[in-house]
């Protein structure tokens, strides 16, 4: 453990230690990705990330595990999570240019 490290965990309190485990059960729960849990906590992406793959190791190993699965394959799916949204976006686009050329005529 690096000193970085060392001191970041010296810091991590009992209610601190409560929020990092709320969090992680709630990425299990919901299948979540970060940036959702981020949003439901009131905290950064990069607090939400630092905390389940820091902090959480060495609090609750077992639900570490669980996380960290669900957060692998969060991220071998952003690809397509990133496809489906600009796809999307583009759809929305050509039907509200398609309502608009309907009221023009």
């Amino acid at each position: 453990m690096s000193v970085k490290e060392s001191y970041f965990f010296a810091g991590v309190s009992a209610q601190k230690e409560k929020l990092i485990e709320e969090m992680a059960q709630y990425i299990v729960d919901n299948n979540s990705t970060v940036r959702k849990t981020a949003f439901q906590f009131g905290i950064s992406k990069s607090t939400v990330h630092k905390n389940l793959t820091s902090a959480l190791k060495e609090i609750n190993y077992t639900l570490f595990l669980e996380t960290r699965s669900i957060l692998q394959k969060n991220k071998s799916e952003r690809h397509i999570r990133g496809g489906m949204a600009t796809k999307k976006k583009y759809i929305e686009e050509k039907n509200k240019k398609a309502k608009e050329s309907i009221i023009i005529d």
